[in-house]
């Protein structure tokens, strides 16, 4: 299978409408030359940043007013629960419209969400049912902004930077992820949560800005689709006809849906196991994101996005959380949240930018869509299965578990994968170190012929 180009491990068959392939580089930062890529990054910073306020101070508001983890939970899923209803025709609306103007109405549709959260929060009239509705809000707005926002990156840096721009888009959400909760925390226990909605309500004119000072000509022109019936299911059909995207969003929504749970298993093993309290609970977090940044890092340099690097990564990711599910020590257990975030980032980022390259741009927003739908919709449906494991047979069973599914999927999928291409699961040594590829079964057959 291709996953795009450069993806020469990857055992599908080759079709004559994928997408060409490109010259890579394998400079970390490459990307960022791209003048208009470097307004978006700069701009992504900055708004990012006030994401992860408004989520702490959205939690903490709603806490506050009713005083029930529910309501906290209804607010999460009230959030999320417009991409599970209308993500697919999310991505059917941004393959006709154009990225760019799409962007601008949905970042400024939760500018303005932000900023009335702030009012109502600073008048002292806020309701819970007024974050409620904000985030059923921007919740509507992600289910467009979302894909947007992804398929966009292709048209900023055309495919040869797109998997370097792809992982700096994640370290950014990454190391926003360390610093907004901070921030957030100060101006709450400072002035109120009603400026930490004011400070995300502004941070979005930096995007705004960076979009309306791109230039257009130097953008990499797509076909956009043109207004029809039946686009949804052409995009599903066009999704189960290439088996190097089906499997890739599959595999992506065993690890999302089976080892992506850590609000679960963190909180439990601080509290339960280690018995350390909130703090150990921080620091595990902030561990685990570090390790997010540097796996999202390490793919902007490696430049390629192969089959292999996915099923090892979800391999790897797997087994560190059944290592860590055995952990004797809370300290040796904050430790592997580094490697877990690594490879975890490395799963996220390898699979996004081989659905993106291995995509036709006329129909990228809907894939894109049907795999943000698949990856964020792991959370709500597995969560409720690592609890239910986690009360019945422990935290430790329950996270054990969780990496075992996924590394189970990951092989599964990959000799699936091998079947599919006709390549064979070749083990050995070279220069001194274990060796694991596949190798098509023609050559192995030509070899021994010529033996």
């Amino acid at each position: 299978m291709s996953t795009g180009p450069g993806a020469a491990s990857a055992p599908a068959p080759h079709t004559d409408h994928s997408p060409p392939v490109p010259e890579r580089t394998s400079s970390m930062f490459s990307s960022l030359k791209v003048r208009n890529y470097r307004l978006f990054f700069l701009g992504q910073v900055v708004s990012n940043t006030g994401t992860w306020m408004q989520r702490i101070a959205q939690d903490w508001l709603v806490l506050s007013l009713t005083g029930s983890a529910t309501a906290v939970g209804i607010t999460t899923a009230l959030q999320f629960l417009p991409m599970l209803l209308f993500g697919l025709y999310g991505g059917v609306l941004v393959d006709r419209l154009p990225k760019r103007g799409t962007l601008l109405v949905t970042q400024s549709a939760m500018a303005l969400t932000g900023i009335a959260l702030a009012a109502l929060t600073l008048t002292g009239q806020v309701q819970v049912w007024h974050v409620y509705l904000a985030a059923f809000a921007v919740g509507l707005a992600t289910v467009v902004d979302n894909p947007a926002r992804q398929s966009f990156v292709a048209e900023m840096v055309g495919p040869g930077q797109l998997q370097n721009a792809v992982s700096l888009n994640s370290a950014n959400f990454q190391s926003a992820r360390l610093v907004g909760p901070a921030v957030a925390g100060l101006l709450i226990t400072g002035v109120g949560t009603g400026w930490a909605f004011l400070a995300n309500g502004l941070s979005f004119v930096a995007p705004i800005a960076g979009l309306l000072l791109m230039r257009a000509r130097e953008l990499h022109a797509v076909q956009r689709a043109p207004r029809g019936k039946g686009q949804l299911r052409e995009g599903l059909r066009y999704v189960a006809g290439r088996p190097e995207l089906i499997w890739t969003i599959v595999l992506a929504g065993f690890v999302s849906t089976f080892g992506f749970n850590f609000p679960v298993y963190l909180s439990a093993f601080a509290d339960d196991v280690f018995d350390a309290g909130a703090g150990s609970y921080s620091l595990f977090n902030t561990l685990m994101a570090v390790g997010s940044v540097a796996g999202a890092l390490l793919a902007a340099r490696r430049g390629t996005a192969r089959m292999r690097v996915l099923v090892v990564g979800a391999v790897a990711f797997g087994a560190m959380e059944i290592v860590a599910a055995l952990a004797p020590s809370l300290w040796l257990f904050a430790l592997l949240m580094v490697p877990i975030g690594m490879f975890g980032m490395t799963v996220n980022v390898t699979a996004n930018s081989s659905i993106q390259m291995s995509t036709d741009p006329v129909m990228r927003g809907r894939v894109m869509a049907l795999y943000m739908m698949v990856f964020m919709g792991g959370a709500p449906v597995g969560a409720p299965i690592a609890g239910w494991i986690t009360d019945a047979y422990g935290v430790r069973a329950g996270l054990a578990a969780g990496g075992a599914v996924t590394a189970a999927a990951a092989v599964a999928i990959a000799l699936v994968l091998a079947r599919v291409g006709g390549l064979r699961l070749s083990v050995g040594w070279h220069r001194g170190h274990p060796h694991v590829r596949f190798v098509p079964r023609e050559r192995e057959r030509l070899a021994a012929a010529a033996a």
